[in-house]
């Protein structure tokens, strides 16, 4: 038999079979009225003690070796005639040496129970045991299984710095007040399947060596995980948070799989290791990621969830993807959801992406119009399936400036919302930066914009990166530190002009106003008063002969009175429509009117142009 420590105790011992090795000898507290512990009385003695208890009587066995026997003999003292089972009052076993088969199975402790440092060499059963008021297993060592199932704990329950060298099992176990297992050590299966936390449930720092099994769990109030290390693998499977779950920096030495699960707070994983695969299935309010490393591939199927994913580092391939449906167990049946009862949709957003190599990541149907991308390596790399969203500009007409204007419909990232929110004349619309999203201009957004493209370009969706070029060029165009003056009145004129070569009605709006202006401008101006004939002179030789004819024709003539006639505009008509496709109607045309035609052959096709090639580019594939 061994001694959790060398030191005395600060009860009164018994002090039974010191030796050289062990001068303290048996730390059992004094029985009372008696100078040895129980396991060292008398028989006479012990048997007077025993049966001089009742059910519901409070003992004190500090430091006390038992045997199996002695054990039983003790709770059947203690059994209540009523129900069968032990009922004890105030349990005092700190450090108490549990030989043999400790079973307090449906055993009933009215009073404070403690086992803190308590060493259990054989099989512990707690099974069904009612702990109605602290229950302490500080320190305490179990050898061999502890079998906790079912067993009810109506107030705080400790089992810090535990170990569990074997199975420890708290399958449907109730926890009803606040549960600590901080620094326990798991070095055999950890089963929590089915067990109910009413309130918070703190596993700082402990070590799962074995399978970590919590399928079914239900934590009403917050569970800590905080830097828990799951050497084993981790079962969530079916585990209901009501509130928040931390599990900040936690390590995940082998595979995960947390889910399907539902958090009706926050999954919080900052700072997290994860060794192995992983498979995060997760109905969620909110994600958060910061920090976290995966060194294997992941998956992470969510619902309802705000994901933050800021400077998060992985190594291999690794999905974020919104699950339009509820979530299948395997047994066929759905997840239950209705701790997010009340929570708008199930859409899954990304809040942030900020510090990450896109290089292996897939966003598939995830709603990016909140996401900040500053500082996103690789972004070019990044890959976007089904259908991710992106915030939209201001849908409204809005007054701008001297003008009432409307925003053409396209795809922004946040970031320009916060951006042009700052501006001096911002309209209403633009969202305005959350605390903490920092501040970037155009000459970071641009960029970014040019990145989005290349990775929609790259993935053979031409319309879809249509509304990064058009983001990326009004970020240029914006730019007065990286563009020059002159590079931004050429972009304003294209943005004017055509939408960057984007926008069709745009260029076809121009074209027809250069047309109307034509016509008007040859109507008053360029078509002449009428027609200049031909006119042939020559001279008749007196003897006859050859006959020389010269054949003139008169300068066209300014138009003057009438110019605005049906038949003026007809041929004004003609003279534009050819200019539009870069021809020449033949038409005679003042010396004003061939400087006009001019100024059309080169302005009409090439606004022509723009609106073909913004067809183009909404429509390529």
């Amino acid at each position: 038999m061994t001694h959790p420590s060398p030191e005395p105790p600060s009860w009164p011992q018994c002090g039974h079979g010191t030796t050289a090795e062990d001068p303290v000898g048996c730390r059992g507290i004094h029985v009372p009225g008696q100078s040895a512990c129980l396991a060292h009385l008398e028989d006479a003695e012990r048997d007077a003690y025993l049966a001089g208890l009742v059910p519901g009587a409070d003992i004190d066995h500090r430091g006390t070796p038992f045997t199996r026997d002695l054990l039983n003999r003790l709770l059947d003292a203690l059994r209540d005639p009523s129900t069968g089972h032990p009922r004890l009052g105030v349990a005092l076993f700190v450090s108490a040496i549990f030989e043999g088969v400790a079973l307090f199975g449906s055993a009933t402790f009215e009073g404070v129970a403690q086992f803190g440092s308590a060493t259990f060499e054989d099989f512990a059963g707690f099974g069904s045991a009612t702990f109605k008021d602290f229950a302490g297993f500080e320190s305490a060592t179990f050898k061999s299984t502890a079998g906790f199932e079912s067993a009810t704990f109506r107030y705080r329950a400790k089992f810090e710095s535990a170990t569990f060298r074997e199975r420890a099992v708290f399958r449907s176990a109730t926890f009803r007040d606040r549960t600590g297992f901080g620094s326990a050590t798991f070095k055999g299966t950890a089963g929590f399947g089915s067990a109910t936390f009413r309130e918070r449930a703190v596993f700082r720092s402990a070590t799962f060596e074995g399978t970590a099994g919590f399928e079914s769990a239900t934590f009403e109030g917050t569970a800590r995980f905080h830097s828990a290390t799951f050497k084993g693998d981790a079962w969530f499977e079916s585990a209901t948070f009501k509130s928040d779950a931390w599990f900040v920096e936690a390590v995940f030495e082998r595979s995960a799989s947390l889910g399907p699960l539902v958090c009706a707070g926050r999954v919080m994983l900052f700072g997290v290791v994860f060794g192995g695969p992983v498979a995060l299935s997760f109905a969620a309010r909110r994600l958060e990621c910061r920090r976290t490393r995966w060194s294997s591939t992941a998956e992470l199927r969510l619902r309802y969830a705000t994901v933050g994913f800021a400077h998060a580092v992985f190594e291999y391939p690794l999905t974020i993807a919104a699950e339009a449906d509820p979530f299948v167990l395997a047994d066929g049946r759905p997840v239950e959801e209705q701790a997010l009862a009340g929570t708008p949709d199930a859409r899954v957003r990304l809040a942030s992406l900020r510090g990450v190599d896109a290089a292996h990541l897939v966003l598939a149907d995830v709603d990016l119009s909140g996401c900040l991308f500053t500082g996103t390596v690789h972004l070019d790399q990044l890959r976007l399936e089904g259908t991710c969203s992106f915030s939209e500009v201001p849908h409204r007409t809005h007054q701008l400036r001297w003008r009432l204007g409307r925003f053409t419909q396209r795809r922004t990232l946040a970031e320009e919302h916060h951006w042009r929110a700052r501006q001096p004349a911002a309209v209403r619309g633009w969202n305005v930066a959350v605390l903490g999203a920092g501040h970037v201009g155009p000459a970071q957004l641009a960029p970014m914009y040019r990145a989005l493209r290349k990775a929609f370009e790259d993935g053979k969706n031409e319309p879809g990166a249509a509304d990064f070029y058009y983001g990326e060029m009004e970020m240029r165009r914006h730019d007065r530190t990286g563009t020059t003056r002159a590079e931004r009145g050429l972009l304003h004129s294209y943005w004017l002009l055509s939408g960057y070569g984007l926008r069709a009605s745009r260029a076809l709006a121009w074209l027809a106003a250069a047309m109307l202006i034509t016509i008007v401008l040859l109507m008053g101006f360029g078509l002449p008063q009428d027609s200049p004939k031909q006119e042939a002179t020559g001279t008749v030789p007196p003897d006859g002969g050859k006959v020389t004819f010269e054949i003139d024709k008169a300068d066209p003539q300014n138009p003057r009175g009438e110019t605005f006639t049906s038949e003026r505009f007809e041929k004004a008509l003609n003279v534009t429509l050819n200019s539009v496709v870069f021809r020449s109607s033949g038409q005679d045309l003042t010396t004003t009117g061939t400087y006009i035609e001019m100024a059309s052959r080169v302005t009409e096709p090439v606004l022509l142009g723009l609106a073909v090639l913004a067809v183009r580019n909404r429509v390529k594939r």
